[in-house]
């Protein structure tokens, strides 16, 4: 009687269309939600910007060939560790801090903290370049394994100068709203290594030909927020912003330094553990089997390209909802974004298993012609991929972790956990990689997104609830 009751009540017209009604609803206010609408417009203005990019990288892959990619990929890598490891990246300190000021309206504060921000910037990034000047033999012995390399280094790292204050600035822009702006320095930007890579391909240029159009692609960027910001934040802090005085105006200077340090020490153990990828597989192998790697991580960018923008429009509306102590809108934003993340991730995670090998690594038939996206010496590069894919699909539906921890001022917490997988992670590596082989990196990696996302998460919402 009651099996026979359930079914005529699921074959119900009236009620299959009260449930449609519902769906459409909820899509409906999803439309309707102005913080959410603000979230994705801002993040597809990025998205626009970064795609020439990710074109870029293909190129220049089936120009240099897997070796010389490879070589290309560890000179990036160490330069920007380098500077990872050594400057404040003061773009999360910027959000969390000058977000939760103008959401106040205290605008001497939010000044204050531009200030210390550009300061600390400043001073680290001369740092880093002091730092690299003296390592560049090592790195090019012990990555490369090649000293004639060691120029490239040094020049590269130009790039460090050029963005001494930049995580300050995009903050600023970030906290201000002002993505179109940034959009627009991305797209100038590509536009500007567009021509000068259609230049060196004509040539046939090398790694040092392709090396300098990445350069002048990284100084746009490096230069650009701040030049904006400089334009912008009058407009936002009044004439004569940069006279604030610090004293009376910054946050208890126990919590604010706190804050900055776990803040980027957490970068820190995340450059050890997830972005040195290329530099590790080139240690324990050689340069190509960092090509295989360099390639693979290529198309991961290209998968999480459209989400990636979110985590920059995020946190600032993360930090409102905290700050203003709007727990539900909170909720809701958080669990939109990540219907939106998962249901992108995870399809292109499926497409790719069923069809990533034959179309980007193998030849196929259009019009008649042969073409290619990479070519089949970088084949090896599809199980890579793959197995990079599970815990990077993790991150990135999931992408809100270390943001919404950061902006209740949780800073410590990413840290410890970051720091005790990476710990795991690399003790690991020096005793499977060389016997396993280089899929066995890109596990472990896999197996440290999974692990530090559902930590993070856990305790993210657990702060919610705590609220």
């Amino acid at each position: 009687m009651s099996l026979h009751k359930e079914q005529n009540t699921e074959n119900d017209p009236q009620q299959t269309r009260e449930e449609d009604e519902k769906l459409f609803s909820r899509i409906k206010f999803w439309g309707k939600d102005a913080i959410f609408k603000k979230v994705v417009s801002n993040s597809a203005y990025l998205f626009a910007s970064q795609a020439i990019s990710a074109v870029l990288s293909v190129l220049a892959a089936n120009l240099l060939g897997v070796a010389s990619f490879g070589e290309l990929g560890v000179v990036i890598s160490f330069v920007t560790n380098i500077n990872r490891l050594l400057s404040f990246r003061m773009g999360d300190f910027v959000v969390r801090y000058m977000g939760g000021f103008l959401a106040e309206d205290k605008r001497k504060h939010a000044s204050a903290i531009i200030k210390v921000g550009g300061l600390a910037e400043l001073s680290t990034s001369l740092l880093a370049y002091l730092v690299l000047l003296i390592l560049s033999r090592w790195g090019a012995l012990t990555f490369a394994k090649d000293l004639a390399v060691q120029p490239l280094f040094i020049i590269y790292g130009i790039t460090i100068l050029s963005n001494m204050i930049t995580e300050t600035a995009t903050g600023a822009l970030q906290v201000t709203g002002h993505f179109k702006s940034l959009a627009l320095i991305n797209f100038i930007q590509s536009l500007v290594t567009i021509g000068l890579f259609a230049l060196v391909f004509l040539v046939k240029g090398g790694v040092f030909a392709v090396m300098l159009v990445y350069l002048a692609g990284k100084t746009i960027l490096g230069l650009g927020p701040v030049f904006v910001a400089l334009y912008w934040l009058p407009k936002h802090l009044g004439k004569g912003w940069w006279r604030t005085t610090l004293r009376g105006n910054l946050p208890e200077r126990k919590e604010m330094l706190s804050f900055a340090v776990n803040s980027n020490f957490s970068g820190m153990v995340t450059t050890l553990a997830r972005d040195s990828e290329v530099l590790w597989v080139s240690y324990f192998f050689d340069t190509s089997v960092a090509g295989y790697f360099k390639v693979a991580q290529a198309v991961i960018n290209l998968v999480v390209m459209p989400i990636t923008p979110f985590i920059s429009t995020t946190f600032p509306e993360i930090t409102r909802h905290v700050a203003r102590r709007e727990w539900n809108r909170l909720k809701q934003l958080l669990i939109r974004v990540t219907t939106v993340s998962g249901a992108w991730t995870g399809t292109v995670a499926a497409g790719l298993l069923l069809l990533g090998r034959q179309l980007l690594f193998s030849p196929w038939m259009l019009f008649g012609r042969t073409i290619y996206i990479y070519k089949e010496a970088y084949a090896p590069a599809f199980a890579v991929l793959m197995v990079l894919m599970v815990g990077y699909g993790i991150a990135n539906t999931f992408y809100w972790d270390r943001s919404l921890l950061l902006a209740f001022g949780r800073a410590e917490l990413p840290l410890r956990v970051s720091f005790l997988a990476m710990l795991g992670k690399i003790g690991l590596a020096f005793l499977i990689v060389p016997v396993l082989g280089y899929l066995s990196e890109a596990a472990l990696l896999s197996a440290y997104f999974v692990v530090t996302v559902s930590i993070l998460v856990w305790k993210g919402l657990a702060e919610i609830r705590h609220q």
